[in-house]
């Protein structure tokens, strides 16, 4: 029979030394980590101030919608079990979940509807 004592040895944690106190820790980690939000045209200000050559000033749209990605947990039950996961553009993200907003579908069934359309028009 095997001597499985050796394995239960006691491991000492002499590399690292005792752990710092209280007072020497940073007590910087409770801090909040906020940051000032930069408008875009904030941004490009500084790129021009900075660039030795001179540029025209650039008229920029400020986007003041903040978009927020919709939850599609909250749909109902559908059986379907497969998961298929992709990385999309931001923009195909919001263009695909107003799409299902619109018309009371869930993301899948948007998916379903468009690869169906796809194969009509190519004719499979």
């Amino acid at each position: 029979m095997a001597d499985a004592s050796k394995l239960r040895t006691k491991r000492t944690r002499s590399g690292l030394g005792v752990p710092p106190g209280p007072d020497e820790v940073a007590t910087s980690l409770n801090a909040p980590e906020i940051a000032p939000a930069v408008a875009a045209t904030d941004v490009q200000r500084q790129q021009a101030d900075s660039s030795p050559v001179h540029h025209e000033p650039v008229v920029t749209q400020t986007v003041t919608e903040v978009y927020t990605r919709r939850d599609g947990r909250s749909a109902r039950k559908t059986n379907r079990t497969l998961a298929f996961a992709t990385r999309v553009t931001p923009a195909f993200d919001q263009e695909i979940r107003d799409i299902a907003e619109r018309e009371g579908l869930k993301l899948v069934e948007v998916l379903e509807k468009a690869v169906e359309a796809y194969k009509e028009k190519q004719g499979y």
